[in-house]
């Protein structure tokens, strides 16, 4: 009985390409991975991020191989943790033999809060993306990325009613390049004092009064609010740039309104 002849299995990935078209991001999206985050208060939060990771592919490269992106963060710990990004990435960008690369994952952070009067405790959520990025010449750059449901009252709205002022629900969110490290809970913080009040998970009536009486004695228009929070930022040395948006979901109109502030501190002195 004769043995089957095996043949070596072709790369095609690693094929040329004539088409002199450089891919600025090319990689996977969208993996579920345990990690752990640590918290301003010494604890340790255990949640499930969203992947995204990509590399930059020269233009005579055919394609990627994927399925090493799998392998890299599945040869980390079960739980990877957030200091353990840039490592990683430094590792993507060596195996697969790019000059560009970038990690970027998302995860539901939660603080406990208490209510202004009655104290009652209660969890809230926060969308939090961490990125890091490679740059040619080896240049890592890390951004954070927060989103903070507040309360807005319009101001033009208390003005020209005779009792009563509409509000709504926004979210503020702050994107920051760092150069330094700065906890969520700072920016988190940072915002929800600059907002007409906070929100909380759970209220008794007492809360309910003081939220609904905050909020009347501190209107703030969307570009209240953009400015207000970039004006913090801009005192923040750990910060080199930011982007600070705010969306207001309106009550009374079948929009949102929205304003955006973006600023590079590096090259504006």
């Amino acid at each position: 009985m004769t043995s089957k002849q095996t043949h070596p299995i072709p790369d095609v990935q690693n094929s040329s390409d004539s088409r002199q078209l450089a891919i600025d991001k090319v990689g996977v999206k969208s993996i579920r991975h345990p990690v752990r985050v640590s918290d301003k208060c010494g604890g340790v939060q255990h949640t499930v991020a969203l992947f995204n990771m990509y590399v930059g592919l020269p233009h005579n490269f055919k394609g990627t191989h994927m399925s090493r992106f799998i392998e890299i963060i599945n040869s980390n710990e079960r739980e990877i943790s957030v200091e353990s990004v840039e490592p990683m990435l430094r590792e993507m960008v060596r195996r697969l033999e790019a000059e560009t690369g970038y990690i970027e994952l998302t995860f539901p952070y939660f603080i406990n809060k208490s209510a202004p009067v009655s104290g009652v405790q209660s969890l809230m959520d926060y969308e939090v993306m961490f990125a890091a990025q490679i740059l040619e010449g080896g240049v890592c750059e890390l951004t954070m990325k927060v989103v903070v449901p507040v309360t807005s009252l319009c101001p033009c709205s208390k003005k020209i009613s005779d009792y009563g002022a509409h509000n709504q629900r926004s979210h503020v969110t702050v994107t920051a390049q760092t150069n330094a490290f700065v906890w969520i809970e700072e920016i988190i913080e940072l915002v929800e004092n600059q907002a007409s009040c906070q929100l909380y998970g759970l209220l008794k009536r007492p809360d309910e009064k003081y939220v609904t009486e905050r909020a009347y004695d501190n209107p703030k228009f969307v570009e209240d609010m953009v400015r207000d929070v970039a004006g913090l930022l801009d005192a923040e040395s750990r910060i080199d740039r930011y982007t600070v948006e705010s969306e207001n979901f309106e009550s009374i109109h079948n929009h949102s309104a929205y304003a955006l502030i973006e600023r590079d501190k590096r090259s504006n002195g």
